[in-house]
């Protein structure tokens, strides 16, 4: 068994939070080993956000061409070409795929292929060579899941096996109103498709605001997706031509695919994790707020540490980790100050606290909203986009929360994160001059509304 130099930082998996991790420990000088069975870019960059997007802007297209008559401009959509779709989105995926590549060589990381492995807490088996490191980075990532007696095949997929089909549905069922079911419910319907979607909790998109909620399920009902809210499943089945759920209300539907989207779960079976005694909550890895597990040297990142799952906190803990290990002092990432989006039509943007959970933590008289709707906004006129932005401040204090809906909306939720992180008061974002005519704006008049001031809304 053959061992290699003694590392800084040997890092296990390269997804989002495992090669942030790398890059940027490798540019404050640490001597990096980062091991990865699969690609670099992980599920995020795979199997995961790109791809998804990727199919998503031509899902957008086919609806402009739907609806390009309103705008002057006559054309006919002929149809949906999936090759063409998924050429289209592997270009994409490619070419961050060859770009990240070259970040991390010439970042001087060394890129160690296969399967690795912990046997020990200062060590990364890897084949026949052992990786020593003076801290190891577990990035590991997570994989769909499943529900209990629901097996994976034929008809019945995860979003893995979506990405990757070669024919359209016509009539899926999915199972989860959550992110990934609402954007494959949309880009489906948008490749002329009817889904279903069946969600155990009473809302669609249930972590969101309510108003969100609200708002997307009429949204959806109007484009055709249908909706089973509050109710579980009790029974799945297929045979080659489709696949069926019995709901525990007694009802049965069928469709030409099934999608079980119920979330997704740490990957950290079979890595020897608690061979070395790391502790363990089914499976994640719980750490202390600057990501530090129970082992000194050991540190965890991303999916695998409880909390959001999203790409963008893996790459924030990967960058964290690397300066705490080279002696920086980056703050704990706050999970509330997170951005989140989800990319349906219409789009969802939020970060920071709900109404609900403001008023839960804080009291129900300590909390104050406003919401500004998009239809006074003259941007949001020419796209066609409606919705609203919806704000959640503490009474004569500062901003808690900031909720959006609408075509694009994702694009806007830098600024709110800038407002909720940095605590900033209405009064003062409503000095703030946005420029006319944007989407953006539409923030700009929700402040003007809430300092007491509103323009373009009604008092």
């Amino acid at each position: 068994m053959a061992e290699s130099a003694v590392y800084d930082i040997v890092i296990l998996g390269a997804g989002s939070g495992g090669y942030a991790a790398a890059l940027r420990g490798a540019q404050l000088g640490l001597q990096v080993a980062l091991v990865e069975a699969d690609k670099v870019g992980g599920t995020c960059l795979h199997r995961g956000c790109i791809p998804t997007k990727a199919m998503l802007r031509s899902a957008e297209v086919a609806d402009q061409v739907r609806e390009s008559a309103k705008y002057g401009v006559h054309s006919a959509l002929g149809g949906i070409d999936l090759g063409a779709v998924n050429t289209f989105k592997q270009g994409v995926v490619d070419r961050l795929y060859k770009g990240l590549q070259g970040l991390v060589h010439g970042r001087g990381v060394r890129l160690v292929q296969g399967r690795g492995e912990v046997v020990s807490p200062t060590q990364v088996q890897v084949g026949d060579e052992v990786l020593e490191g003076r801290n190891l980075v577990l990035a590991t990532g997570s994989q769909a899941r499943s529900l209990p007696g629901v097996v994976i095949g034929g008809r019945i997929m995860t979003s893995d096996q979506a990405l990757a089909l070669d024919w359209l549905p016509q009539a899926p069922i999915i199972l989860g109103g959550g992110v990934i079911g609402l954007e494959f419910a949309s880009l489906w319907a948008s490749f002329g498709a009817k889904p279903t979607i069946v969600e155990a909790l009473d809302h669609l998109a249930p972590n969101e605001d309510l108003a969100i909620s609200k708002l997307l399920e009429r949204a959806f009902r109007r484009r055709g997706i249908g909706q089973k809210l509050g109710v579980k499943v009790s029974e799945v089945w297929q045979n080659n031509r489709e696949a069926t759920v019995r709901l525990e209300n007694g009802e049965t539907l069928s469709g030409d695919a099934l999608l079980v989207a119920v979330g997704r779960g740490p990957n950290t079976a079979g890595a020897g994790f608690e061979r070395i005694g790391l502790a363990m909550d089914r499976g994640f890895v719980p750490t202390d707020p600057e990501l530090r597990t129970n082992l000194p040297g050991v540190w965890a990142v991303g999916d695998i540490v409880p909390g959001l799952q999203l790409a963008h906190r893996g790459f924030a803990h990967g960058i964290a980790t690397a300066e705490r290990i080279a002696w920086l002092t980056p703050p704990p990432l706050a999970e509330s100050g997170i951005p989140r989006v989800t990319y349906c039509e219409p789009e969802i943007a939020s970060v920071g606290l709900t109404e609900a959970a403001a008023k839960a933590e804080h009291g129900p008289d300590a909390i104050e909203t406003v919401e500004y709707n998009l239809a006074g906004n003259g941007k949001s006129q020419v796209l066609g986009a409606q919705g609203f932005v919806k704000l959640v401040r503490l009474a004569g204090g500062p901003v808690l929360g900031v909720h959006m809906i609408g075509a694009r909306i994702g694009e806007l939720v830098g600024e709110a994160q800038l407002i909720v992180n940095w605590e900033a008061y209405p009064e003062d974002v409503a000095e703030l001059v946005h420029a006319h005519p944007t989407q953006d704006e539409a923030i700009g008049e929700a402040f003007l509304a809430l300092a007491g001031k509103p323009l373009h809304a009604h008092a």
